[in-house]
């Protein structure tokens, strides 16, 4: 028999105990992080307590107290699919005391037990603690100073936290099981926990005292630390003598009002209790989730939430709850959560707006889709039968693909609705005729939009009513309102995660590409939707429109938002457009008052400047232009800009570009004492925040106008880096100092150069010793003399030379070479001139022969060539010789 246990306790004053007790015993509370983890873009979402803890164990940060404790709210992924069951969960609270190098296993211990035993009153005949069997001092901690017999003290293999990959921070854990009694599964034989369910796992403690290096091998932590954690659910289970989580005080308000509102009771049946229970954890998820700022997606931590919403509003739909019902059941989780989590009630409008619009637009998805699916279903088992067999057993893909692409059918939703058919679904199916799908739109959108911005620049004018106020010159983020989204097939007035689109704002920090600089990209969020902007563009002077993808959520035509571009690009551009300025400039200077800008483009990791040139530039005149360029960066002179009459602004001295439509009003960019132009991009604040500017080529681009291509800030930094590495590494080679690299590679090419000579004097030796071994195969054809071999050379330079010196030391006839030069046959002929006069042609002699190795070849009387394909009947060729000249002399 067990004892008894003690009178049950709410959730909320099971909360309270817990961050009392240790904060008596020196703990500082630290409030929950959020659902959607800091500066950890590797995990989706808080799936511990220890994770907002990693920082302060790792020593990057420095903690507000060494001895913390905390009820961290959860999220994990894995037993999505279990939800329904009365154990499985996807939101839960982590109660966690942690101990930054401060207190070890006989404090973690010892207050684990006493919380248990002492605070809250569980019997310790229903507690079993487990240890790691190479944890002596946890074990001996249990046993001499706590107190558990040794019967009750499970070796676990198991328990072992760590390390996250294959190095870093890990050590023992110690877990402690209570026993939910003989009515859960059979005595201690059960114990350690195994298959069976009669023991609960309620808290466990980490203990990470070693570092695991790549080889495997483990060395203590210089600083020692605990990491600690129970499910606030199951101790509320455990104390409020339930079966399950779904039956104590935490989830039963939610539950209870979803049964109410489908007119069901809660354990009438295991139907609707799965359907309730499945309702109850997604909405309270999805809930906390919204109210960390995810949002319904087709991505990562957005689609987690889709998907448990959607999970949700089909258990409803089980249950007969055809009406929109998830934003009320979202009040209760606010109403009974928000005294701990502010933020639910800071953001109830919106968590209650986005439930609301992912229920509707599911709930349509749901009505087209379902039927469909069960006329696949009852098709396939229709089928089944004609074959004899009693059930289909899978869904083709493309089928399956079918009801995602024409429905919008979730692939997961099927899958579910497969397996509970008893079906299986066929995933490699379903992939291929995606990706089929992806490849035959793949740009598609994109097209669509542009042929849009071309031909329907009203579209966008009409949605603006009126110029788009622009703050980009002064602000990187603002305020706005959507006044209007355009899909590729028009105006529309809403769009949803996954949805390409176009997005006018009333006002807008985003820069429109013209005058050469790019369009900003960055990202516009209101409370229902993100979208991911990758350019904007201007379809008319005044007007900006953002092109973009709907990331998360959903949004509207009419919310406020907030635009905000990408900062750190924008500052790139900025510096690159400057520097423009600046090389129009410099380049005049040196160049004279002809060399105009003819184009550029301004790109946050180059620029690019065409310019008007009757002549190429030389070296030394690029070399004076990056130097004023970099003189004028280094005096770092304030930038200024103004906005005035155009007539003004040409009269006072500015530059207007050849070509350019300029209207009443300009801004002009002065640099005081050396630019002054008419223009309306961005720049920076001065000169020299440009950086270094390094000039990467100059060149013809058409017909009196020339382009440089350039570098600045960073870009131009990491490239000098770079390049000062390579002419370390060359001094080094050449054993000599950077300085000298040039002089001594132009020694080696000197050098070189003095080899090849020889070379060429050698080879040409080796070529006169061959050519007389070969003049002795010359044969007389009809009184002429006929030489036709095979040539052991390189190359056709040298088959040339040789075939030179035999044709000057024959004095009379005909040569003819053969070689086989990378692979492939060569031809040469050549006839000396009395022999042409008498009508024997070299171009006649090659053109026939190279027929025979597959090839073509022509040329002078004097001298032909040919090449071929087949090298194995060179030497056929070379024998159709004699025959051939024979032929010739003889007409």
């Amino acid at each position: 028999m067990t004892s008894q246990m003690p009178p049950p306790m709410s959730g909320e004053e099971l909360r309270r105990r817990f961050v009392e007790f240790f904060e008596e015993r020196g703990h500082r509370e630290i409030p929950s992080s959020s659902l959607v983890p800091h500066n950890d873009p590797t995990v989706l979402l808080t799936t511990a307590g220890m994770q907002q803890m990693t920082p302060y164990f790792l020593g990057l940060e420095q903690p507000p107290a060494h001895r913390l404790v905390s009820v961290q709210k959860c999220f994990r992924t894995v037993d999505i699919d279990e939800v329904g069951d009365e154990s499985h969960c996807t939101f839960f609270f982590m109660l966690g005391n942690f101990s930054v190098g401060d207190y070890f296993k006989r404090e973690s211990l010892k207050w684990s037990w006493e919380f248990l035993t002492r605070e809250l009153g569980i019997p310790e005949d229903r507690l079993y603690p487990t240890v790691h069997p190479d944890d002596k001092d946890a074990y001996r901690i249990w046993r001499d100073e706590i107190g558990v017999p040794e019967e009750r003290i499970g070796l676990l293999s198991d328990n072992w936290w760590g390390p996250v990959g294959a190095t870093g921070p890990n050590g023992p854990d110690s877990e402690i099981y209570f026993d939910l009694g003989p009515e859960f599964g059979s005595g201690l034989p059960d114990f350690p926990p195994g298959e069976g369910g009669r023991y609960l796992e309620v808290w466990n403690n980490v203990f990470m005292e070693f570092v695991q290096a790549p080889d495997g091998s483990r060395s203590p932590l210089p600083r020692q630390h605990v990491d600690t954690g129970m499910g606030l659910e199951r101790l509320a289970m455990v104390m409020q003598g339930v079966r399950s989580v779904y039956d104590t005080d935490i989830y039963q308000p939610i539950i209870q009002r979803a049964a109410a509102l489908a007119g069901v009771a809660y354990g009438s049946d295991e139907e609707t209790d799965r359907a309730l229970r499945i309702i109850a954890d997604h909405t309270r998820g999805g809930t906390f989730l919204i109210a960390d700022g995810v949002l319904p997606g087709n991505e990562g931590r957005s689609y987690v939430l889709r998907r448990i919403l959607r999970r949700a509003i089909r258990a409803g739909r089980k249950l007969g709850l055809e009406k929109p019902f998830l934003s009320e059941m979202a009040g209760v989780v606010i109403d009974q959560f928000a005294a701990h989590h502010p933020e639910l009630a800071e953001r109830r409008t919106q968590i209650e707006k986005v439930l609301r619009h992912e229920e509707e637009s599911f709930g349509r998805t749901l009505n087209a889709g379902m039927a469909r699916f069960q006329t696949l279903v009852d098709g396939l088992a229709s089928e089944a039968a004609e074959r004899g067999e009693t059930v289909a057993r899978e869904l083709p893909g493309r089928e399956v693909f079918r009801l995602y692409d024409t429905y919008g059918f979730p692939f997961d939703l099927t899958v579910e609705l497969a397996r509970e058919q008893g079906l299986e679904v066929d995933r490699t199916g379903f992939e291929e005729a995606l990706a089929e799908q992806r490849a035959a739109s793949r740009g598609r959108s994109t097209e669509a939009f542009r042929d849009l911005a071309r031909s329907r620049a009203e579209v966008y004018v009409g949605l603006a009513q009126g110029p788009t106020e622009f703050l980009g010159y002064t602000e990187t983020a603002a305020d706005a309102r959507i006044i209007g989204l355009v899909g590729a097939d028009g105006p529309v007035a809403e769009a949803e995660a996954g949805d390409a689109i176009e997005i006018v704002l009333d006002r807008t920090p985003f820069y429109g590409e013209s005058g050469g600089q790019i369009g900003d990209i960055g990202t516009i969020r209101t409370d229902t939707g993100v979208i991911n902007v990758d350019d904007t563009f201007k379809p008319t002077p005044d007007v900006y429109v953002h092109r973009g993808t709907v990331a998360e959520g959903f949004v509207r035509v009419g919310e406020k938002a907030r635009a905000e571009i990408d900062a750190s690009r924008r500052q790139a551009i900025r510096r690159n457009h400057t520097a423009t300025h600046l090389l129009h400039r410099a380049l005049r200077l040196t160049l004279g008052d002809e060399a105009r800008q003819a184009g550029s483009l301004v790109a946050p990791d180059r620029l690019r400047f065409d310019f008007t040139a009757l002549e190429g530039v030389t070296p030394e005149q690029l070399h004076e232009v990056a130097e004023l360029v970099n003189q004028e960066i280094a005096r770092n002179t304030p930038v200024a800009t103004e906005v005035m009459p155009y007539r003004e602004a040409v009269e006072g001295g500015a530059t207007a570009l050849f070509g350019e439509k300029y209207g009443d009003t300009v801004r002009v960019v002065t640099i005081p004492g050396f630019s002054q132009e008419l223009c309306g991009g961005t720049h920076v604040r001065a000169t020299g925040d440009i950086g270094p500017f390094l000039i990467l080529s100059e060149g013809s681009v058409a017909a009196g106008v020339r382009r440089i291509e350039a570098i600045t800030g960073d870009e131009a930094i990491s490239r000098m880096l770079e390049q000062q590495r390579t002419l370390d590494a060359s001094g080094r080679a050449l054993r000599t100092t950077w300085a000298e690299v040039p002089e001594q590679i132009e020694a080696l090419q000197e050098r070189m150069r003095g080899l090849e000579r020889e070379n060429e004097r050698l080879r040409g030796q080796i070529a006169a010793s061959r050519a007389g071994d070969l003049l002795d195969q010359a044969v007389d054809v009809n009184g002429f003399r006929v030489l036709a071999a095979r040539a052991d050379v390189e190359g056709k330079d040298a088959l040339r030379q040789m075939g030179d010196r035999l044709r000057d030391r024959l004095g009379s006839g005909v040569v003819v070479l053969g070689a086989v030069i990378d692979g492939r046959p060569s031809l040469l002929a050549m006839v000396t001139p009395d022999l042409v006069k008498r009508g024997v042609k070299a171009g006649d002699i090659v053109r026939e022969t190279a027929t025979i190795v597959e090839g073509r070849g022509g040329g002078r009387p004097e001298l032909a060539e040919a090449g071929g394909k087949n090298a194995a009947r060179l030497d056929d060729a070379l024998a159709a010789v004699a025959g051939i000249v024979g032929r010739e002399a003889a007409r």
